[in-house]
């Protein structure tokens, strides 16, 4: 990682704990925090694939494996200042309410939601005895809005991580911790792609609601999550961080019209 150990930069002197960084924004946020100076520690399922100037394999759904990590971090660097709940799944099998086994759902549930309730748990706790940090939960444009083409579990785990994050952003916010939520919109990684290369069809009936007409890169939802683990963002908490494209706010888009 190229800006590591460097003492220029936004994020200068912060460890940074990342989840899910083995691919998409969670590799990308990794980069770019490390570019800014930041010591960073990824957690994923594939550690061999993961980034991080220390990588960690875990299971952000098993307590003792998330309790274990973090425990790690911070006898390797001292302190935890900056925890990024990227990590999470959507599977093909979360459908409709009336379809959607209970199997599913939980699944979806357990690493979607479980694990940001368990990394928070387990650093939060060791920001407080470093005087404070920032948390960035990835939640989702899904969270504050509806579709006919359901996703269930996903939909309501990131509409949880919302809320949780919301509510962490005002318990610990005089206590010098500060925790937003992310909501990316549909983001151009690899998992997109394969969901629409199988479909192309169905990318366009998505791509025509984004009024940029376009989605997302993993670097642009690395930038804003750089910006809310700075300390740019140090009067920024409790909030929920849109970087959909406009898609949240659109009633009908410039594609709808041509």
């Amino acid at each position: 990682m190229t800006g590591e150990g460097t003492t220029a930069g936004r994020l200068a002197g912060k460890v940074c704990v990342i989840t899910g960084t083995a691919s998409g924004i969670g590799a990308c946020s990794a980069r770019l925090f490390a570019d800014e100076g930041a010591t960073v520690v990824g957690i994923d399922l594939d550690a061999e694939q993961a980034a991080g100037a220390l990588t960690i394999a875990a299971d952000v759904a098993e307590e003792a494996e998330v309790r274990a990590a973090m425990d790690r971090a911070v006898e390797e660097y001292g302190r935890i200042d900056v925890l990024m709940n990227n990590a999470g799944i959507n599977p093909t099998d979360d459908g409709s309410v009336t379809e959607t086994s209970l199997g599913s759902w939980q699944r979806v549930q357990d690493v979607n939601l479980r694990g940001v309730f368990l990394c928070c748990k387990h650093a939060i706790p060791h920001m407080l005895e470093a005087g404070g940090g920032s948390v960035v939960n990835v939640a989702s444009f899904v969270a504050v809005m509806g579709a006919a083409v359901s996703q269930a579990s996903y939909t309501a785990s990131k509409g949880a991580v919302l809320s949780l994050s919301r509510e962490l952003g005002v318990e610990f916010a005089a206590r010098g911790v500060r925790v937003n939520a992310l909501c990316p919109g549909p983001v151009d990684t690899p998992l997109l792609k394969e969901l629409f290369a199988k479909d192309p069809e169905r990318a366009a009936k998505r791509l025509v609601h984004v009024p940029m007409g376009r989605f997302g890169e993993p670097e642009e939802i690395a930038a804003a999550a750089l910006f809310l683990a700075s300390e740019e963002s140090s009067f920024v908490t409790a909030s929920t961080f849109m970087v959909d494209g406009g898609l949240s706010s659109a009633y009908i888009t410039p594609g709808q019209v041509d």
